[in-house]
């Protein structure tokens, strides 16, 4: 049986399109659905490519990276091959899904958001009376813009190098740099929850042992917890991002010491708090520092751009230093769904 994927034209021309990454383009030529109840069923479009050249890119039989250059058609594939597993090194373990409420899709650079900062008033939900008017929640754009940042690594090889490398241990150098610009976005968001957007939206910080955080300071407690946790009416506490040092003080708290905790942790090695919220470790957070939010209302995360790299380069077997970038940014939603807490 003859499939149309064989015959799709490959060329430069299918990177750098405003509205549509390569993939998509793709998927335009040669759609998925025509696939359905076929061996080929359950492949994207760019897998199919792989599948038509032959090229396999991970496990022991993988191949090395200059079988992508054994024709001009199959060259247009290494970029995208670049870019998907850079952004597989950036999803592998990020914590930035737990806690942005949402993502938005933005072509630029300077982002306009919008809140709603409702009085004490407004957030109880009082009876309305027949004829009478009904409470008004007021939703408007920030002040200030969200200004988005490029962050990225720069790919240094010759083809020389690289050319006779399996792609399954290519692969893990383009997962590392993966991993370091989903670190620079997750300091990105812990700064914006920290001290806000610029919108004069910084979180709310405590320190224990001084009102209304009980406890010594420098010292954290159950007690201190629980405080800190009764300062997010109407909001829950169901995420906390802490320090390895506050990870270690946690672990050490007498509460935290539950059976079914720890039976969970050795079993899943999944951490839970005596207070319901997930608990994430982050390096990119200062010393004898968490900062307790709720994921549904604290964070929007503004994406300007996939992962990008320069296909040209990497098309023509330019290696030496090639850009890969990526283009994020973050803006508060609720001031009071996020909050900091220090020792």
């Amino acid at each position: 049986m003859a499939y149309h994927f064989e015959n799709v034209k490959l060329e430069k021309g299918m990177y750098g399109r405003s509205d549509r990454t390569f993939t998509q383009t793709l998927e335009e030529l040669d759609p998925s659905e025509h696939y359905r109840g076929t061996a080929l069923e359950g492949l994207d479009a760019f897998q199919r490519q792989l599948k038509r050249f032959d090229i396999r890119v991970k496990g022991v039989g993988s191949d090395m990276v200059e079988k992508f250059f054994h024709t001009t058609e199959s060259a247009v594939l290494f970029p995208e091959f670049v870019s998907r597993v850079v952004r597989q090194g950036m999803e592998e373990e990020s914590v930035l899904p737990h806690i942005t409420a949402t993502v938005t899709r933005f072509d630029g650079m300077d982002y306009r958001s919008i809140a709603s900062v409702p009085a004490e008033a407004d957030k109880k939900l009082l009876r309305v009376e027949e004829g009478a008017q009904l409470p008004q929640t007021t939703v408007r754009t920030q002040e200030h813009l969200v200004r988005l940042h490029k962050r990225g690594r720069m790919l240094v090889a010759s083809y020389e190098a690289i050319r006779f490398q399996r792609l399954d241990l290519f692969s893990v150098t383009l997962r590392q740099i993966g991993a370091y610009i989903g670190r620079m976005h997750l300091e990105d968001a812990i700064a914006v929850l920290r001290d806000g957007d610029g919108n004069d939206n910084a979180a709310d910080a405590f320190q224990v042992g001084t009102d209304p955080i009980s406890g010594s300071a420098g010292t954290l407690s159950y007690d201190a917890l629980l405080d800190f946790w009764s300062r997010f009416d109407p909001y829950h506490m169901n995420t906390l991002l802490v320090s390895s040092d506050m990870m270690l003080a946690l672990l050490k708290l007498s509460e935290f010491q539950n059976p079914l905790t720890g039976l969970n942790f050795q079993g899943t090695g999944t951490l839970s708090t005596p207070l319901g919220a997930k608990l994430l470790r982050t390096a990119a957070l200062g010393n004898g520092t968490l900062i307790g939010l709720d994921r549904n209302y604290a964070l929007e995360q503004i994406c300007g751009s996939e992962v990008m790299v320069e296909y040209d380069k990497l098309i023509d077997r330019q290696l030496e230093r090639a850009a890969i970038t990526s283009i994020s940014g973050f803006a508060k939603l609720f001031q009071d769904a996020s909050k900091v807490l220090t020792l």
